[in-house]
């Protein structure tokens, strides 16, 4: 077990490292004017529409939270990070990489489990349900990475509390990020699959065959923070604008759930 772990650990460190080269790079040419975003793969839709309606000079990499926070952790010269979980920003702040005072609960999101547009699989998910059999004969159920993505954590914790998790723990699809596990559905490699409500509804080769209940899980909460290291003078009145009501409507009308300003964490 402790073997497995460093080897994991390893990995993801060799990822991070030249990760966060291509980031300097990439923010050393798009200039000064340009704002760093790491964001939660979830977020692409929501936040490209917002850029483009508040005329926002920024780049973004969309990842997985986990990735992108072993990123800032290695360098990588980010200006916001924007997480699909509170866990990964904890992570950040625990080693002082969060700019105090900046950060808040920005955002709420929904647990499906989604299968391909034309199916016909239908399932109540409640305690003792038969995932297993839905997923056939040799079918895997996709889902973000269960140790790390946020979607895959909150997915093992929901099957966890209704007792589905024993029969489908040998038969996952891990995927780097909830957007990759989208595409395993999307594209018909597995039947069903675990992601974000609004993933679901951001590709029409997919839809919700049913919600798991909020209360199996942990509150999918989506923090934003500023980080200590960046020196762009637009950083904080990023984080404003997402608060601004053109950000909410488009946030809203992309199925997020807009958290009070007042929902801050110091």
């Amino acid at each position: 077990m402790l073997r497995r772990r460093f080897f994991a650990f390893m990995l993801v460190a060799g990822l991070a490292l030249p990760q966060a080269a291509q980031a300097q790079a990439q923010a050393q040419q798009t200039g000064a004017q340009d704002l760093l975003i790491f964001a939660a793969a979830s977020l692409k839709n929501a936040l490209e529409e917002i850029h483009g309606a508040e005329n926002v000079a920024a780049k973004v990499s969309f990842a997985a939270s986990s990735a992108l926070a072993k990123q800032v952790e290695a360098g990588a010269p980010a200006d916001i990070f924007i997480s699909a979980d509170i866990p990964w920003m904890d992570y950040l702040d625990e080693r002082k990489l969060v700019r105090p005072g900046t950060r808040s609960s920005l955002l709420g999101n929904k647990l499906s489990l989604v299968a391909a547009a034309d199916s016909k699989l239908t399932i109540d998910l409640k305690p003792g349900a038969d995932l297993a059999a839905l997923l056939g004969k040799d079918g895997r159920l996709a889902v973000g990475q269960v140790e790390s993505v946020p979607a895959g954590k909150y997915a093992k914790a929901a099957m966890t509390e209704l007792k589905l998790w024993p029969s489908v723990e040998s038969r996952l699809a891990q995927a780097d990020s909830v957007r990759a596990a989208l595409a395993l559905v999307a594209r018909g490699e597995t039947p069903l699959g675990i992601v974000y409500r609004t993933d679901a509804a951001a590709d029409a080769k997919v839809k919700v065959i049913a919600d798991f209940p909020e209360n199996t899980h942990p509150p999918i909460i989506y923090p934003a923070a500023a980080l200590a290291a960046s020196k762009h003078s637009g950083a904080e009145a990023y984080l404003a604008k997402l608060r601004s009501a053109k950000a909410a409507a488009i946030f809203v009308k992309h199925g997020f759930t807009v958290l009070p300003a007042a929902a801050k964490i110091n």
